[in-house]
């Protein structure tokens, strides 16, 4: 029971942290959802120019969507006339950064940590979009306008307006039950491994080892690239390893590839926008990575190795507040998931559609919206463990196959 004991003790020190900075995160991410709704930005993105790559940057850092979410967005932006260059920069720049992510960094792993990382998305994004508008032909696609001009917060068309009290509603819910549903179970999973890490590791280990940039950089590299981990559940992780002895430059290496990548958001981008983009994507993000992990190391160690420098804030907050707001963020956590599942309908009849891209509750709600709209459907049952969906209704399926492919997924099977 004693190792049991030690990676909770461990895992709960790491979320009690987190906690204020999540919480303050999610609220801001909510209030930025309310003004700058996803399905309202593509009018930034038309032009391969430096101004469209540079809006779409810097509107996708502090977007709170990790690498699974980013893909339904970035996919509809590309439709409604988006360049090529800037889809890539926001695919780049959002899953590596969100307003919450950066609280919770700057939490655990300082102002310079942070920095650095809010830096290294904004440089690999504006990379990626220029190179790729530089070396790519833009074959614009037909613009599919309607879901753009829907209002936000219920998909009505004809003009009308919400009180306040229902953006104060809709600011909560985003940020309190979906925006946690979607990454909740990710920050648990985050501090459970940082927690093994803290207590089971031995510090000679790491000191042997992951303190060598030559073998810790490309550790980082094969763990971070093809496996899933969103960009705030990734950082106890990194914290753990950094405490252990692995070098701060190879823990910002795992914190923008991680995220950035994965099999599927690599499949996407292939097919979305070309291999001579999927190309610039992946090299891209590996060099900027690897550069700003290398300058990242070399300030910390002219310090003298000072930790004071990437060892976060973890005094600034009185302890009463951390432990208050975690057992609040853990209650969020379990009340945005467990009703989810409790609430899950068993449908018996229906067509039957196989989409290998739905990861989060992020891609049920967008897939339930975009199929909801649709005259003569009837009910619609997204499950995210089987990744089928499922629409009752008097339609052809080729129309359903079509709403899913608008909303950015791709139908593997009916």
């Amino acid at each position: 029971m004693e190792p049991i004991k030690g990676i909770l003790l461990e895992s709960c020190l790491l979320f009690i942290e987190m906690s204020p900075y999540l919480l303050f995160g999610f609220l801001i991410a909510g209030i930025l959802n309310l003004l700058i709704p996803s399905q309202r930005i593509s009018r930034h993105f038309a032009g391969s120019n430096l101004r469209a790559v540079l809006k779409s940057t810097v509107l996708g850092i502090p977007l709170p969507l990790c690498s699974c979410g980013v893909i339904p967005v970035a996919t509809h932006l590309r439709k409604q006339g988006a360049s090529k260059g800037s889809v890539l920069s926001f695919l780049i720049a959002t899953p590596t950064s969100g307003v919450d992510s950066i609280l919770a960094t700057y939490s655990l792993m300082g102002l310079l940590f942070t920095a650095f990382r809010v830096v290294v998305s904004f440089f690999s994004g504006i990379l990626a979009g220029v190179l790729t508008n530089f070396l790519t032909v833009e074959e614009k696609p037909e613009k599919e306008y309607g879901i753009a001009d829907n209002c936000p917060f219920c998909d009505v068309v004809v003009p009308h307006t919400h009180s306040l009290s229902e953006k104060i509603k809709k600011v909560g819910h985003y940020a309190f039950v979906d925006l946690i549903a979607d990454i909740g179970v990710w920050i648990l999973i985050g501090v459970g491994i940082g927690g093994m890490i803290g207590y089971l590791v031995p510090v000679h280990i790491f000191e042997r080892y992951l303190s060598n940039p030559l073998i810790a950089y490309p550790l980082m590299f094969v763990l971070g690239i093809p496996i899933y981990i969103c960009a705030t559940g990734s950082i106890p992780i990194a914290a753990s390893l950094m405490l252990k002895g692995m070098t701060p430059g190879a823990a910002l290496v795992f914190l923008i590839v991680g995220p950035a990548t994965n099999t599927t958001t690599i499949t996407v981008v292939g097919k979305l926008l070309g291999k001579k983009v999927l190309i610039i994507y992946l090299l891209t993000i590996i060099i900027c990575a690897f550069v700003f992990g290398i300058i990242l190391d070399q300030i910390v160690y002219s310090s003298g190795k000072d930790t004071a420098l990437i060892t976060g804030v973890r005094r600034l907050l009185p302890d009463a507040v951390k432990v208050s707001t975690g057992v609040v963020l853990l209650g969020l956590i379990i009340f945005a998931i467990i009703p989810r599942r409790k609430k899950e309908k068993i449908i018996t009849e229906g067509l039957v559609f196989r989409v290998p891209e739905i990861n989060c509750e992020h891609c049920k709600v967008t897939l339930e919206k975009a199929l909801k709209q649709i005259d003569g459907v009837k009910e619609v049952n997204v499950n995210i463990k089987r990744k089928e969906v499922i629409v009752v209704g008097e339609l052809k399926k080729e129309k359903i196959i079509s709403a899913i492919n608008k909303a950015g997924y791709n139908v593997q099977d009916t």
